[in-house]
């Protein structure tokens, strides 16, 4: 008997591979049409609206570099950029630091440890208004803990925390901090998950510490989940917006005033599109910059 497979012609094969590549793309192009329509188009059309004194009603004029002239000459922009940089910073600092030991010390429980998962997962699934009107109301000046520690004798918080110029950024990075930071805990702990055991029993022979352990074993291990997580700040800094507007709408007098609030104000406010898109254009180099800096660590051979 004759077992040899006849030879498939190549002009049978070739319609074949041509109807998968159809149905691929046939798969392909809701998803690409949605993008076209909810990524691409806007953004030339954004990238369009920056060279025009567009205000949103009238027939859009072209001027030139006129909105980026008058942006370099803008000071409450580079206020609310510089704004920016502090949040980025704060968010790169305290989040993550605590998200990391928050993480570590539940990797260590045993019993309950889902408990604790969901109770630090909670404020981040609270909705933002949620949220924002809880702590507006702890800080209140008249009914919150600062008054109520004023009348046991401590005078410290007995200001409008979210009404004055020195702390009105801090305050609102500190509502955004407590709402987030659990996130962190849930996306650290999955990935300390992952570190094979064998790494801290072999740390643990040769005499490590705990903090020696969670910084030559721990941190390595989960570096792309670090990395990751430090690049998705960056993104979100440049478009943050709720809590900033809830609590404060960029005041008082600009102090917590943001790119994307400034943005918002004169879009909606001030009927300025044209500008406000110039805005968003800054926002978009941000962004580019930041995703730039992750594909260069990645052929630098970062594992991330």
């Amino acid at each position: 008997m004759d077992y040899t497979m006849e030879a498939v012609p190549t002009q049978q094969i070739k319609p074949k591979r041509q109807y998968a590549a159809l149905g691929r793309w046939a798969f392909l192009l809701p998803v690409l049409i949605l993008n076209l329509i909810v990524v691409v188009i806007p953004s030339i059309v954004g990238l369009a609206v920056a060279f025009t004194d567009w205000t949103g009603y009238n027939v859009p004029s072209f001027i030139g570099l006129e909105n980026f002239q008058r942006l370099l000459q803008d000071d409450i922009f580079f206020l609310a950029l510089r704004n920016n940089l502090i949040w980025t910073v704060m968010f790169l600092t305290f989040p993550i630091a605590i998200g990391l030991m928050g993480a570590y010390i539940l990797s260590t429980i045993k019993t309950g440890q889902m408990i604790f998962r969901v109770m630090y997962f909670i404020p981040y699934v609270v909705a933002s208004v949620v949220s924002a009107q809880l702590w507006r109301q702890l800080l209140h000046p008249r009914v919150g803990i600062g008054a109520w520690l004023a009348n046991q004798g401590i005078t410290f918080l007995d200001f409008p925390i979210f009404g004055t110029r020195e702390t009105s950024l801090f305050a609102v990075a500190f509502v955004d901090s407590w709402h987030f930071w659990g996130f962190l805990v849930v996306i650290y702990l999955a990935a300390m998950s992952a570190v094979d055991l064998e790494l801290y029993e072999v740390a643990r022979l040769d005499g490590a510490t705990r903090f020696q352990q969670f910084r030559f074993v721990t941190l390595p291990s989960i570096r792309p989940t670090l990395v990751f997580t430090i690049l998705m700040i960056i993104i979100w800094s440049s478009s943050t917006f709720d809590y900033i507007y809830m609590l404060t709408s960029g005041g008082p007098a600009n102090s917590s005033e943001v790119m994307s609030t400034y943005l918002y104000d004169n879009a909606f406010n001030r009927f300025d599109a044209g500008y406000a898109a110039t805005i968003g254009m800054v926002m978009s180099l941000w962004v580019a910059l930041a995703v730039a800096g992750f594909v260069y660590l990645r052929k630098r051979g970062w594992e991330i």
